[in-house]
């Protein structure tokens, strides 16, 4: 038989609350069901309605008739509307669905589809549908990376697949409240020697630092000075990605292992940092990474073909908000 795709999003909305209230008593469903759902033929009817034959006319003709849904197109609705449906909300599809049945083709038959604003709702529902179906294609599509493509972004993007062990030491820019960091603002210059002791701090703890004294020592240091209280100390940075690293210190890339870099002082703060070990993902342990960033690229280049393939123009003179309006 031929479903009624405008009522899907009806039928997805009711069994979406069954589907959650039925989680706990799905097992048991199941395991009362005295032949297993899967053993059962494609063409063996599931649901059995009497009384309801669309192509019959007359109230008559349709007295003694009955339409009969098979397990292959019970289960394609159920694709359509939610694919993991537990067997409780199945049930719940089976009682609801003869009534959307004959009521819908009340409604035809009364021309309910042919007049406002049910034209309109039917028509908007099945752009919405086919939207959401066109988009899925386009995901799938988008999906379909090749080794070659994969083996091409490796390649290409080398330092992105770097993993970096590091240690950070960061020094704060200003002294937090109750340290010596004057209270009154006007004093600029106080302010201006009290940023600039934590500034030469940096500088000197740069260089116990590649002394090979101990971060977290250093680190607390650099805390009490600036009086930032933290419960721990933590200066370790354990397989770091590229991307992970601020764009703005990039020399903490051109770090050989053991050294410790300048200070890099931004809005942030002074940082300090020292790489431990920096290695390379291989192809292999790259390639899950590879695929997905290359399919939302893929799904990403096609959402801007389909937008740049048109254009509109919106009438202020109706869409502009009036002001009580806008506020509320």
């Amino acid at each position: 038989m031929t479903w009624k795709v405008c009522g899907l999003w009806i039928l997805a909305a009711t069994l979406a609350a069954a589907q959650a209230s039925s989680a706990g008593a799905a097992g048991d469903d199941d395991q009362k069901a005295v032949t297993p759902a899967s053993s059962l033929p494609m063409d063996a009817p599931v649901l059995t309605i009497r009384g309801y034959c669309p192509e019959q006319k007359t109230k008559a003709a349709t007295a003694g008739c009955q339409t009969s849904i098979t397990r292959a197109e019970f289960e394609a609705m159920v694709a359509a509307i939610r694919p993991d449906m537990s067997m409780s909300a199945k049930q719940q599809l089976a009682n609801l669905y003869p009534r959307l049945l004959v009521m819908s083709q009340k409604a035809e038959q009364a021309g309910l589809d042919k007049q406002a604003p049910y034209q309109q709702s039917i028509a908007f529902s099945r752009m919405q549908i086919l939207t959401q179906a066109y988009t899925r294609k386009v995901q799938q599509d988008s999906g379909k990376v090749s080794d070659a493509e994969i083996a091409a972004y490796f390649q290409n993007h080398q330092d992105d697949f770097y993993e970096y062990t590091l240690e950070r030491l960061v020094v704060p820019l200003h002294k937090q409240p109750g340290t010596a960091r004057p209270t009154d603002k006007k004093d600029a210059e106080a302010e201006k020697k009290s940023d600039q002791e934590l500034s030469d701090l940096a500088q000197a703890l740069r260089s116990r630092a590649a002394a090979g004294e101990d971060f977290v020592k250093l680190q607390k240091e650099a805390f009490d000075a600036a009086g930032v209280k933290v419960a721990s100390v933590n200066t370790h940075m354990q397989k770091v990605r590229r991307p992970a690293l601020p764009a703005n210190q990039p020399a903490i890339l051109e770090l050989k292992a053991g050294e410790v870099s300048p200070v890099i002082t931004d809005a942030g703060g002074h940082y300090i940092y020292k790489l431990d070990e920096k290695n390379q993902l291989t192809l292999d342990e790259a390639k899950n990474e590879i695929r997905q960033a290359l399919a939302a690229q893929h799904y990403k280049d096609f959402m801007d073909k389909i937008d740049s393939s048109f254009s509109a123009d919106r009438n202020e003179a109706y869409f502009n908000v009036p002001p009580a309006e806008d506020k509320q």
